[in-house]
């Protein structure tokens, strides 16, 4: 009955419309830890572990982000030096501006939890959420003085890794893994100036802290 619980509840932390299962017999997919796979899960990649209830953690524990930047040469901002390019340097302000602006909308969304809150010391009811941002690249190009808006399919895109740790232990119970590209919804056209860009980056951001506040709650519904 308690394994049955467990993996009750791992379903509805990854659920969504399409009835999430968690893999079983010979042909699951595993990961390098022993988390079992789940399909059709919130997150296109998500794995548990199968035998933890769930329902015993009440309480979330920040256990900080990786931010790391795939390595694109700065050509300048020039259209010579740009011609056929489709990946740009990001500078480090925007690069802090980025990391600042993703942390913000995960920190509000994580704190609208209706059935978790945030801690700062460990006990058998807290997880440790520990995420990040991975080969983040931008299809930007630096805006050139003198031009109107450009219009692009996509602004970038980056691979969200998220684990959930049991605060005591401190084993993985949960990973979830997934590339996006921030981009309209309907992959309409954007156009990209400073304001609408990082207006797409916050929506970005949202749509994956909503994603994991969601997942979390359902646990408790």
């Amino acid at each position: 009955m308690k394994k049955l619980m467990a993996i009750a509840t791992a379903v509805l932390v990854a659920g969504c419309a399409s009835e999430p299962a968690i893999q079983s017999g010979p042909n699951a997919e595993m990961s390098f830890d022993g988390l079992v796979r789940i399909d059709h899960a919130r997150f296109l990649g998500a794995w548990v572990d199968p035998d933890i209830d769930l329902t015993q953690y009440t309480k979330i524990i920040p256990g900080g982000a990786e931010f790391e930047f795939r390595a694109v040469k700065n050509t300048g901002n020039t259209q010579r030096a740009r011609s056929g390019q489709t990946e740009f340097w990001i500078s480090d302000a925007n690069r802090e501006r980025l990391i600042e602006t993703v942390s913000a909308v995960f920190e509000e969304e994580l704190q609208a939890s209706q059935h978790f809150t945030i801690a700062d010391e460990s006990g058998p009811d807290a997880l440790i959420i520990i995420g990040g941002l991975h080969d983040i690249v931008s299809q930007t190009p630096p805006q050139m003085v003198g031009r109107g808006d450009i219009f692009l399919s996509s602004l970038g895109e980056a691979t969200l890794i998220i684990e959930l740790r049991d605060s005591l232990s401190g084993e993985t119970i949960y990973r979830a893994i997934e590339r996006r590209a921030v981009q309209n919804v309907g992959g309409q056209m954007i156009r990209s100036n400073q304001a609408t860009n990082w207006a797409e980056v916050r929506r970005w951001a949202r749509r994956w802290a909503v994603s994991l506040r969601e997942g979390l709650d359902s646990i408790h519904e």
